[in-house]
């Protein structure tokens, strides 16, 4: 099995670990392990050190967006502007080129047409994910987040994309054990652009 591991990585909106990104860059830097990172445009500019890491790191950076916000709820212009200015940010803070890769916010309009349309006008795709473990929910605890990781992976066939976020205290704790059970039972952990369906328009 091939396994993406993801970080939509946003300002935090509930209970989370100061400095949670970075210790997950440097658990992922100790480990080899490559991920994909989907940056919010304005958290990019306010923590351009730790953005700065993850494309200098070796991992596939992505849009999440510019501030976080439901996207069908855009104007067509504003839609635009929005998609944009989380690029230039992106681009400016982390020297990489987030294009194709995009995650609508909450999951949010990847198959509105309106959103979907700005999208492949600006060169994007959305990637959504196959396994979702909650990791933003304050009851969760890294035992949760294991467990529901085990029972979305069984749901999964030779390739997954996990959902997870740069900012929960559980994520940060549960990771040296996923990774550990992901590679114990042979998984191998890549970017999202080495899955094998990379090149569908959705990953859902």
């Amino acid at each position: 099995m091939r396994v993406a591991l993801t970080f939509d990585t946003e300002h935090p909106d509930g209970p989370h670990r100061p400095g949670a990104a970075d210790e997950i860059l440097a658990f992922l830097a100790g480990e080899a392990v490559s991920a994909t990172f989907f940056l919010e445009g304005r958290w990019a500019r306010a923590n351009p050190a730790t953005a700065a890491r993850i494309a200098a790191d070796g991992h596939l950076v992505g849009s999440h967006s510019f501030c976080h916000a439901h996207l069908p709820a855009f104007s067509p212009r504003g839609l635009r502007r929005e998609i944009r200015d989380a690029e230039r940010a992106i681009r400016e803070v982390t020297g990489a080129d987030p294009r194709p890769w995009f995650r609508c916010p909450y999951g949010d309009g990847w198959d509105d047409p309106g959103v979907q349309g700005a999208l492949e006008e600006l060169g994007y795709r959305h990637v959504g994910w196959d396994v979702i473990l909650g990791d933003w929910e304050r009851e969760r605890d890294a035992p949760a987040l294991l467990a529901a990781l085990a029972d979305g992976l069984r749901r999964c066939d030779g390739e997954a994309v996990v959902l997870l976020h740069s900012w929960p205290q559980a994520t940060v704790e549960a990771l040296p054990a996923m990774v550990g059970s992901l590679r114990a039972q042979g998984a191998a952990l890549v970017r999202v652009d080495q899955l094998a369906r990379a090149p569908q328009a959705v990953v859902f």
